[in-house]
Formats: C-alpha cells, sequence, structure tokens
C-alpha cells in the first residue's frame, strides 16, 4: 500500500537472508486489500527497490510462481471460498451492524476510558435473523469467533509468547463488506496455500499471532514459524518519520546511496550477527546471519553515519576492476550531465581518464557524485584564475612556473608520494617562498580553488601535458612542456 521504507526494506533483507542461509524461497506477496491506502505505483516500486537492493524475489507478482497471482486484491475469490468454510464450520459469523453503531460503541467505550472493541452482538443472531436480514438486502462483513482459551507459542525472536486476545477484544472482521479480506485471514490463507514454512515480520503483529493461530487452528492447518523483529527507530529513540528526513528506499538511492551501504547500515544497528562490523557484502550478510542472534530491543538506526558506509563500500567497489568498469560508465554520464556543452577536451570522458581519477580518489569521496560538485569542477574544465589572486599568494609565481615546468619536461611519476618528494626537492631551488606557498600557488594554478585534493595528486590526475598548459597559462609565458 506504499513505497518501501528502511524498515520494510529490513524485514525484506532478514527474510531474504534466512531464506538465503536455508536454501528456501524468497516470496513478496503485495497486501493491498485496504483499497483506501493503496498508492498508485508502489507495487512496481516495491520490486524495483528490491531488485536495485540485490534482493530479487524468487516468486512475486512481477516473478510470477506456482501460488500466483501474488498480488491479494487478485485473490478475493480464494478468500471468500474460505470464509464460507468458516461460515458452515460455525468458526464465523455474518455482522450487520451498521459502521454508525460501530462509531458509537468506540465512542461509548473511550467516553469511560475503556479500550474500543466489538461486543459481538451478531454472533447472537439465530439462523432466522440472519436468513431474514440478508433477505432484506442489509450489507454485512464477516467476523472470525474468537475462542476464550490460546495457547502459548514460541517466537523465533522472542521466544514463548501468549495473548488472550479474546479477553481484550471482539471478534475481528476477516472479510469486509466490500468483499475484501482483512489482513487477518488473507495472511492466514496465503500462507498456507503458498506453502510458507516462516514468517518475519514486525514487532506490531505479535499480539495478533494469537488471533492467527486460532484461524489456522480453525481451518484445520498447521500454523507457519513466526519471528516477530523489533522495531527500527531513529538515533534518539523516536520513530522514523518522513518529517525527521529520509525514510524511503528511493530516496536514498537518488541521492547516490549504493543498495550495499543501506543493507550494512541496517543489519550493523539491527543484531542477527556474531560480530558487528562495517562493509559486509550481501554475501558475507548470507553467511554470517544468525536468526537466534536478533536481540529483542529496538533497532537504533543512526543516518549520519551512512556516508562513511557508503565511502567504504564505494572505496571496495572502486578495487574491483569489474565493479569498476560500471562506476566509470555513472561518472562518464554524470560529467555528460552537469557540464554539457562546457567540455571543450572531450579526452575527460575517456575510460583511462575517469578510471584513474576513481583509483585516485579511492577512499576519499562518499559519493560518485562528489566527483562532479564544485570541488572537482577542475578534474573536467580548465580553470581561469585572476593573475592578482595568484600574486596574492605569492609574488614569486613566475620563478615557481617556470621551475615546475622544468621538472614536467623529464619524466613524470605517476606516484602522487614520488611525485610530492620531486616538489619538496624544487622549493629548494626558489628564494623567497614559503613551501606551503608555493603549494596554495599551485593549487589554485591547477583547480582554481584553495582547497581540495594535494598538489601532487591533482597533478598525477590531469598528467603533465594538461598540467603543463594550466601552470605556462597561469604562472609564466614559458613553453609548455
Amino acid at each position: 500500500t506504499g513505497f518501501l521504507h528502511l524498515g520494510g526494506l529490513r524485514t525484506a533483507l532478514y527474510n531474504y537472508l534466512f531464506a538465503q542461509k536455508h536454501q528456501g524461497s524468497f516470496i513478496l506477496r503485495l497486501e493491498d486489500t485496504d483499497q483506501s491506502r493503496v498508492v498508485s505505483a508502489a507495487s512496481q516500486s516495491i520490486e524495483d527497490v528490491l531488485e536495485w537492493a540485490g534482493l530479487p524475489p524468487d516468486e512475486s507478482p512481477r516473478q510470477g510462481g506456482p501460488a500466483a497471482p501474488y498480488q491479494q486484491s487478485l485473490r478475493c475469490d480464494l478468500y471468500k471460498k474460505y470464509t464460507e468454510l468458516l461460515l458452515e464450520k460455525g468458526a464465523a459469523y455474518r455482522c450487520f451492524c451498521t459502521p454508525q453503531r460501530l462509531e458509537l460503541l468506540k465512542k461509548e467505550a473511550l467516553r469511560n476510558q475503556q479500550t474500543p472493541r466489538y461486543d459481538n452482538r451478531c454472533r447472537h443472531l439465530s439462523p432466522k435473523e440472519v436468513a431474514e436480514k440478508m433477505a432484506q438486502g442489509i450489507n454485512y462483513a464477516v467476523r472470525f469467533c474468537l475462542e476464550e482459551r490460546s495457547e502459548p507459542f514460541c517466537d523465533l525472536v522472542h521466544g514463548w509468547s501468549k495473548h488472550d486476545v479474546a479477553s481484550v477484544e471482539g471478534d475481528p472482521v476477516i472479510l469486509k463488506s466490500d468483499g475484501f479480506p482483512t489482513y487477518h485471514l488473507a495472511n492466514v490463507v496465503d500462507d498456507h496455500l503458498m506453502g510458507i514454512s516462516h514468517v518475519l515480520r514486525g514487532i506490531e503483529w505479535l499480539t495478533s499471532t494469537s488471533k492467527h493461530l486460532l484461524l489456522y487452528r480453525a481451518f484445520g492447518w498447521d500454523p507457519p514459524h513466526f519471528g516477530h523483529l523489533p522495531l527500527l527507530l531513529n538515533k534518539d529513540g523516536s520513530k522514523l518519520s518522513k518529517r525527521q528526513g529520509h525514510v524511503f528506499v528511493e530516496e536514498f538511492a537518488q541521492d547516490g546511496y549504493l543498495p550495499e551501504t543501506l543493507l550494512d547500515l541496517i543489519t550493523h544497528c539491527g543484531s542477527g550477527f556474531a560480530e558487528n562490523r562495517v562493509g559486509r557484502t550481501l554475501k558475507e550478510l548470507v553467511d554470517e546471519f544468525d536468526l537466534s542472534r536478533i536481540e529483542r530491543h529496538s533497532a537504533l538506526l543512526d543516518l549520519q553515519k551512512l556516508p562513511e558506509f557508503n565511502r567504504i563500500h564505494l572505496a571496495r567497489q572502486i578495487g574491483d576492476e569489474t565493479l569498476r568498469q560500471k562506476l566509470v560508465a555513472e561518472v562518464q554520464a554524470s560529467v555528460e550531465q552537469v557540464y554539457g556543452n562546457q567540455l571543450l577536451d572531450r579526452e575527460v570522458l575517456e575510460k583511462g581518464y575517469i578510471e584513474q581519477v576513481l583509483l585516485l580518489r579511492r577512499g576519499h569521496i562518499s559519493h560518485l557524485k562528489d566527483l562532479v560538485s564544485p570541488s572537482y569542477t577542475f578534474l573536467w574544465i580548465r580553470p581561469s584564475v585572476p593573475s592578482e589572486k595568484l600574486l596574492a599568494v605569492s609574488t614569486e609565481a613566475d620563478e615557481i612556473g617556470r621551475v615546475v615546468l622544468r621538472l614536467l619536461e623529464g619524466p613524470v611519476t605517476q606516484r602522487p608520494e614520488e611525485l610530492g618528494q620531486q616538489l619538496r626537492q624544487l622549493h629548494e631551488q626558489i628564494s623567497g617562498t614559503k613551501y606551503s606557498s608555493m603549494m596554495r600557488l599551485l593549487r589554485l594554478a591547477l583547480s582554481g580553488l584553495q582547497d581540495g585534493p594535494s598538489v601532487a595528486e591533482m597533478m598525477v590526475l590531469l598528467g603533465p601535458k594538461e598540467t603543463g598548459a594550466r601552470i605556462r597559462g597561469a604562472l609564466c609565458s614559458g613553453p609548455a612542456p
């Protein structure tokens, strides 16, 4: 009924990890029976996001499968069939109460400081009364008869649990008057028909599980094993909310975060592993996942750690030759998009140049989009620096330029560390200028910026030809190398 948020992604991930760990099937089912809450295009988005995150379902509305369809709004005939079965058994009944009566019951309970609950009035209608109301065409819903006795069950995360739901709430609606089922009926029927063995879902469904087990008993079916995951909260313990920043996975993807980053962060704060460490790949998450290690207390999500997590995962991808090629293509597209017609030298789009940029900036950038930010404009466009700005740094600009140009006339190392040592040695030939002033001047001439990568790294990134052209144009009138 909505787009996938971080909490939903974590639930999907834990189900995926469990299925992969035990050579099972990971099944995506869309629960869209509450038509008032259905969001247009959300169903497509959910599958898109799961595929982007590397968690493709084995069975889903898009993938199909032996239990299709996997969209509950398309399975209403099945739910009606099983509702009739419960009615025949006397485990369910038709409720003719109007919305107005139900609202009055709710208001009365709140006025008396009680928990609102249905009074089970229609449960006691005789067959004759039911037949008369149906003959009159009175609209009705179907409610399930809660039993007074609820058996305890062993939750995969929280251990033994028991909730006597009949003592605190009225009989629940399982089929609404519009013909759509509620969550309680639809999930029980679908889990049975789809052969679901394990369900990992949010803690908010823990108290409803006793109700679902009563439904399984009424049908005569064996229930799956249930595990209820703790809440995913903000670092301060508050509920994740769009008002407090990002929530939906698509927004993180649009901001340049890698899927591995999000998966790593939501498992890092959510337990389920023998040790917490940063930088796990999806394969490592599968290998190390242990359901018995999921803790019962809420998981606190620190979104401020996202850039650091992304930096680590991006550095790993840059170091992988195969993954690096995909990153090169993304940078090429970004440069074209951001700078377009400003690119006077199309060589900056060549694979070899961008690959070198990635390798030299590995571990320094948190997002690929950093490379097209103003701090890195010098990589793609030659800066124009006023001479008075250069002279304000050092009056020896021409001499510094000539000395560095002589360095570029010979073989130039491609190692920033070695080039840095050579520049320090060259500084001894220049009188009246501090080494720090010389570096500030060169950085300004090469990039137009006062901060950024080291001068030696800039020179390696730009190459001798472009470095010489920028120094000659900005600092002196000597011949370019």
